[in-house]
């Protein structure tokens, strides 16, 4: 669900050579940049892994189809059970832990409602629902509609999960740890947006990102990071939404409301040493908006960096964590 932007690492060095590779991914792409360590695989065996990772996750995890384990969990009837993967337990618990610190604001079960609105993949089409269309959906939506079993994950109505706002930074993870194992320890890598960074590049200088400013026309850098054994995760509002009588309607939804969000929260970028957990942040906190998303960042001692819209333009504001780890304080 989260829209994570992110725009191109900015790359300069020399002397060693960074090999690089890339492909198509959970409907978007991936791309690897990294220091080939002494016994590290071959580019083309490296690919083949970091592909091979990203094809699990898919035939887990992915909404978009029939045959995947989730799908399949979706498509049953209340009261049922269904063999889970580990990875998609230990995502529907990270989620639950999530929906209960922030009373409700990030679930795991938004389904249902992304169909109603048309951003799901069994939508018919973007469209405003009447407050009687959401709450009819809104009964099957809910973490405490879930529970676990051992290996199985079970519903009590007619969930469907969607897992789209963990996926990706959860598999940035985890082609991470397969880089360590295999001996690459300076990489710069993007999975659909989230990226995670370790090491530095030939020349000692960091890897740098840039976070993409909430335009609609053009892609403009709002901040450029260095980076160096962290995940970052950005959500906006501004890329994936629809217009109906005048009114801007997001793909980002409160649960709690069961509708897109309407605060001026533009985009919310999360720096962690999880890439999972800042990819969930991020939606969290874009959901919660400016103020109460700041206050709960703030709270939780999160690195995250808020930009809003207001009468003259953009504002950004950074919480204590963020400025601690990049000097970046509250601008108009």
């Amino acid at each position: 669900m989260a829209c994570l932007l992110l725009a191109s690492a900015l790359l300069a060095g020399c002397g060693e050579k960074i090999e690089a590779f890339g492909g198509p991914t959970m409907g978007s792409h991936y791309s690897l940049k990294y220091l080939a360590g002494e016994g590290a695989p071959s580019p083309q065996a490296l690919k083949a892994e970091v592909d091979g990772l990203l094809a699990e996750v898919d035939a887990q995890m992915s909404t978009w189809r029939a045959d995947s384990d989730l799908s399949q969990f979706n498509r049953l009837p209340a009261g049922s059970c269904r063999a889970m993967p580990a990875s998609v337990l230990e995502l529907v618990r990270f989620g639950e832990a999530l929906s209960g610190k922030s009373d409700g604001a990030f679930d795991l079960t938004l389904e249902p409602l992304l169909d109603l609105w048309g951003f799901g993949p069994q939508s018919r089409g973007e469209t405003v629902p009447s407050a009687e269309q959401i709450a009819a959906v809104q009964s099957n939506v809910g973490h405490r509609h879930l529970r676990i079993e051992g290996a199985r994950l079970c519903k009590d109505a007619a969930v469907e999960v969607d897992l789209n706002s963990v996926a990706a930074g959860y598999t940035v993870d985890r082609i991470a740890a397969r880089l360590a194992e295999v001996g690459v320890s300076s990489y710069l890598l993007d999975v659909t947006g989230e990226l995670r960074a370790a090491g530095r590049k030939p020349d000692g200088s960091p890897w740098r990102i840039a976070i993409e400013a909430p335009r609609d026309d053009r892609q403009v850098a709002q901040k450029v990071l260095e980076l160096s054994g962290v995940g970052v995760s950005t959500s906006g509002d501004y890329r994936n939404y629809f217009e109906r009588d005048g009114r801007r309607y997001s793909h980002t939804l409160d649960p709690r409301s069961g509708a897109p969000i309407s605060h001026r929260l533009a985009s919310v970028t999360v720096v962690d040493s999880s890439t999972l957990r800042a990819d969930g942040l991020s939606t969290l906190l874009m959901v919660l908006g400016p103020e109460n998303g700041y206050a709960f960042a703030e709270r939780e001692a999160i690195a995250a960096f808020f930009v809003t819209r207001t009468d003259r333009g953009f504002a950004t504001r950074a919480t204590p964590a963020f400025e601690r780890r990049f000097g970046e304080g509250e601008r108009p």
